[in-house]
């Protein structure tokens, strides 16, 4: 009986070993995850009070992390996975909060502005690639790259400014999915460029069947009431069926789409229309939040990571130079094809800024370009990197662009105020001395007037603004 013991002892004793072992070693190997997750919250909170988007510190925090930085993580295949899974999770919920009457109104043009946009990017890009000696095929390639926006960047962007259930909101999302659409013809054709013949019907084919299925998505959705799911009033109230249902769903279809060809995101996108279309609505989106977020969270690390410092420390001014030059041509390209579409000038302005920068479907581009042994190692390499700066860029650009614009409205709006004073005053004067003394001195006599008034009537804005908000909120109750 002893003997038995002992040798079950015995038989305990390593097994008991190796399990502490094991989870000694599984505990180190999560600091690595605790200090990133830790960087990238205190780095977002730290941005967010600085009035910045804390996707710019998420980023940060992936450079200061990466191979490249201190090398607490690196650009594995698993953290490119969950990038991935992050786009797609989150056009399955642009999906669902998508407004189907809305984004018929908006989709010729969400179509005419895409279009526009791959046009003069591959013209730009053509136009580089006869001045620098590349070969045309590099050109169309850049040209892809340059011409897609982030929709993840954009869509946070327009949130963080309270614009993204606004008119604003949805002709910019109209806009982003035409360019998520357009990327299945742009990786077809990217793939056949290494050398493999160009079958051009095959992507006339399978674009007409992708516009065909959303087509026949919004007609349907359009016409009829909301899609009843099976079971919905058993699992309406449970959160964990809800979350693996709909992660079933979006990621079956994005995987379905993928093998048929197309752009993961499509799929998502249309499984997106489709539950965002059923009595399941209400109860899905609270619970995919929180799981889209988290995601999110990780492809802004991703962009980090692909961030090469040496590369950029290397050639850091043409790097950034090049990112603020596709930025700013971006910025007034895009206001300018919304204001010809129709767009009013403000909407038009936060519309076309918030899709300056370039898209995160560019680094898949690119990916096939090198893959296909089109894109040159080099080009590769200032692809990722101006890519990469235009999105960590995007966000303060947006915010710098925006308060420039609303200081110059108001004054515009306090010097036409001034003006009408002035010459209120001034026209009775005017009309005594006679036309021949209303030339040159009298109008800068005006104008010097408008200045000062104008200056005036900002001085007193001010001192208003600060004594209401120096002021009790139980005084101005009482006034």
């Amino acid at each position: 009986m002893n003997r038995a013991t002992d040798g079950k002892d015995d038989l305990l004793e390593p097994v008991t070993t190796q399990s502490i072992a094991a989870a000694a070693h599984e505990g180190q190997g999560l600091i690595p995850i605790a200090i990133v997750v830790a960087v990238a919250a205190i780095l977002g909170l730290g941005f967010l009070r600085l009035r910045q988007p804390p996707l710019v510190g998420f980023i940060l925090a992936g450079v200061a992390l990466g191979p490249t930085g201190f090398g607490f993580i690196s650009a594995s295949a698993n953290v490119t996975l969950l990038a991935e899974m992050g786009v797609v999770v989150l056009l399955f919920f642009i999906g669902m909060e998508l407004s189907i009457k809305a984004f018929v109104l908006s989709l010729r043009q969400a179509l005419l502005v895409a279009g526009g946009q791959v046009i003069a990017a591959i013209a730009a890009a053509g136009l580089i690639a006869l001045i620098t000696g590349a070969t045309m095929a590099e050109g169309l390639i850049l040209g892809f790259v340059i011409a897609m926006s982030s929709t993840v960047v954009a869509m946070k962007m327009l949130e963080d400014m309270g614009e993204l259930r606004s008119e604003t909101g949805r002709i910019a999302v109209g806009v982003l999915i035409a360019q998520d659409i357009a990327v299945v013809p742009m990786l077809i054709l990217v793939s056949s460029l290494g050398g493999e013949e160009t079958h051009f019907a095959t992507i006339a084919i399978k674009m007409v069947i992708a516009i065909a299925i959303l087509a026949a998505l919004l007609w349907w959705f359009g016409r009829h009431g909301k899609l009843k799911v099976p079971y919905s009033e058993a699992v309406e109230d449970k959160v964990e069926i809800l979350a693996l249902g709909a992660l079933a769903v979006c990621f079956g279809a994005a995987a379905i789409s993928g093998l048929a060809g197309m752009s993961p995101a499509y799929g998502a996108f249309l499984s997106g229309i489709v539950i965002g279309n059923s009595t399941l609505r209400s109860r899905v989106i609270p619970v995919i939040e929180p799981i889209q977020s988290v995601l999110l969270v990780v492809f802004f690390l991703s962009i980090g990571l692909l961030i090469d410092l040496t590369f950029i420390g290397e050639n850091f001014w043409s790097v950034l130079i090049a990112a603020l030059i596709v930025i700013a041509a971006k910025t007034v390209l895009n206001i300018f094809l919304l204001r010809k579409t129709g767009s009013s000038p403000q909407i038009a302005l936060v519309a076309g800024l918030s899709m300056a920068q370039i898209g995160e479907f560019s680094f898949v581009l690119a990916a096939a370009g090198l893959g296909a042994g089109v894109l040159q190692f080099d080009t590769y390499k200032v692809a990722i990197a101006v890519t990469a700066v235009s999105l960590l860029v995007s966000p303060l650009w947006v915010s710098m662009m925006h308060r420039l614009e609303n200081i110059a409205s108001e004054h515009l709006l306090t010097y036409r105020k001034a003006f009408a004073i002035a010459y209120a005053r001034e026209l009775s004067e005017v009309s005594k001395r006679g036309a021949a003394l209303a030339g040159a001195r009298w109008s800068l006599k005006l104008r010097y007037r408008a200045f000062r008034l104008a200056r005036h009537h900002r001085r007193r804005a001010r001192l208003e603004n600060k004594l209401e908000a120096d002021t009790p909120e139980t005084d101005l109750t009482e006034r």
